[in-house]
C-alpha cells in the first residue's frame, strides 16, 4: 500500500464548529421550536442545495414563498449566517500543524456555498494552513457525489491512493472510501492523531 502523502480535511465539523442551532436558540423563545424549525423548514437538505452552487437569494426566496409564516426565520438563516459559526474545534489545528511540519501536504475539501466561503477565510486565518481547499459550492457540486472527489485528487495532484481524508459524516467517508482513498471519521482530535498514526503517519 502506497504511504500517504497528503490528507484531506473537511472544514465543518473537523476544523470549524458550525451548527445553525447557535443562531436558532436567539431566534426563537424556546430549544424545541427551534429543532422543529430545522427539521421541517430550514433542513440539511435544504442547505446541501446552497453548498452544491444554488444561489442564497434564490433559496431563501422560494423557501419564504413556501412558508410565509416563517420568513422572518427562514431570512436569518444566511442572513445572519455568522452566527452558526462557533470557533475553531480543539486540537485539529495543531494535528495540521504537526502534519505540515513532519513533511505531510494538507488540504481541504468541504461542502460550502461559495457565497459564503469568503466571510469564513476572512474570520478563519486558520483556513490558511491548507495548500488548497475545494469548495463544493465552486463546482455545483458536493460530497457525497464522486464527482467532487474526483476534482479533488485532480486539484491535489496526488493518486487517490496516497491520500488520507478526515470527515465527521459517515456517508462522505464511504463516498471517499469509494474513490479510492483511505479515510477516518472524525470524532475529536484525540482520536483523529490516532488514526493518522495507524496509517503510518509521523504524529
Amino acid at each position: 500500500m502506497q504511504n500517504v502523502q497528503g490528507v484531506i480535511f473537511d472544514l465543518g465539523g473537523v476544523l470549524i464548529d458550525w451548527n445553525p442551532m447557535y443562531l436558532y436558540r436567539k431566534v426563537f423563545a424556546d430549544e424545541a421550536a427551534a429543532s422543529d424549525f430545522l427539521a421541517r423548514i430550514c433542513t440539511r437538505e435544504w442547505n446541501e442545495q446552497q453548498d452544491a452552487g444554488r444561489p442564497l437569494r434564490e433559496a431563501t426566496e422560494d423557501l419564504a414563498r413556501l412558508h410565509p409564516e416563517r420568513e422572518y426565520e427562514i431570512r436569518a438563516f444566511y442572513g445572519r449566517w455568522k452566527e452558526m459559526l462557533g470557533g475553531i474545534i480543539p486540537g485539529t489545528v495543531e494535528v495540521i500543524g504537526d502534519l505540515k511540519a513532519a513533511g505531510i501536504r494538507v488540504f481541504a475539501l468541504t461542502n460550502w456555498s461559495h457565497e459564503t466561503f469568503p466571510v469564513a477565510r476572512e474570520l478563519f486565518p486558520e483556513l490558511a494552513l491548507f495548500e488548497q481547499v475545494v469548495v463544493s459550492g465552486e463546482h455545483r457540486c458536493a460530497k457525497p457525489d464522486p464527482k467532487l472527489y474526483r476534482i479533488a485528487i485532480e486539484a491535489f495532484g496526488l493518486p487517490a491512493s496516497a491520500l488520507a481524508f478526515v470527515d465527521d459524516s459517515p456517508r462522505n467517508v464511504a463516498a471517499a472510501e469509494a474513490a479510492g482513498i483511505r479515510s477516518l471519521l472524525f470524532t475529536d482530535s484525540t482520536m483523529l492523531r490516532r488514526d493518522l498514526k495507524a496509517l503510518g503517519l509521523p504524529l
